[in-house]
């Protein structure tokens, strides 16, 4: 574990996979063992795994993994996580710097990631600079689950919000859609993101945008009657 730890490193890691666009790492790292929910989404769903950190840092995090994940791919996080809180547990947007097989354990992995907000802090997301803000309101970052439809198809997509404001929002997506199309989407817990109402409500897409390095899609909404 040692040499893995002296590994670690978000810009000049040497063994297994490595995110080439990671910058080096700015914060001091400390070993420290505690549990971590991941959730990523795959091409029909979400998936969810209970990881324990190696060591940790403000900018991102080394973990003991039973999945093997890809460079690059964007994963949400929430950390500490305790399982005896069933809702209200932050999650945040981070990516894969390096994934590689630990030797001594067979099928676990050293995944190594970093927090999204500390490798971007003038962009707004696909590699751009942000755009002047153009919203009614201010917008809050706020990640939790969604479920998202075309309004005249009744199957759902799995996604993750990535910010509200009073009447919009925005979430990263792996399917398609047009400006101006129309949409149904449902949020796991409607109370967090302050909006009024409960179950579906009604939505137009105003912006699609393409994530760097990635088959995703950042997809900005406003609320339509």
């Amino acid at each position: 574990m040692d040499s893995l730890l002296g590994a670690y490193t978000f810009g000049n890691a040497v063994r297994g996979q490595y995110c080439n666009s990671m910058v080096s790492r700015a914060y001091r790292r400390a070993r420290m063992r505690l549990t971590a929910r991941l959730r990523w989404t795959l091409p029909f769903g979400q998936k969810i795994e209970l990881a324990e950190t190696a060591d940790v840092s403000r900018g991102g995090l080394l973990l003991s993994s039973r999945e093997l994940h890809a460079p690059g791919v964007p994963l949400w996080v929430t950390f500490p996580y305790d399982p005896s809180l069933r809702e209200g547990q932050p999650e945040v947007l981070a990516r894969v710097v390096r994934c590689a097989e630990l030797s001594a354990t067979p099928l676990h992995f050293s995944l190594a990631i970093q927090f999204e907000s500390q490798a971007r802090s003038a962009s707004n997301g696909h590699g751009a600079r942000r755009d002047p803000e153009r919203r009614g309101g201010p917008r809050r970052k706020l990640a939790m689950p969604i479920r998202v439809r075309p309004e005249n198809v009744p199957w759902f997509e799995e996604a993750m919000s990535l910010d509200f404001s009073p009447r919009g929002m925005s979430f990263r997506s792996q399917r398609e859609y047009a400006t101006g199309e129309l949409l149904r989407i449902e949020l796991e817990d409607a109370s967090s993101a302050s909006w009024p109402g409960s179950g579906e409500f009604r939505a137009k897409v105003v912006r699609v945008a393409a994530v760097a390095k990635g088959v995703a899609l950042d997809v900005a909404v406003c609320r339509a009657t």
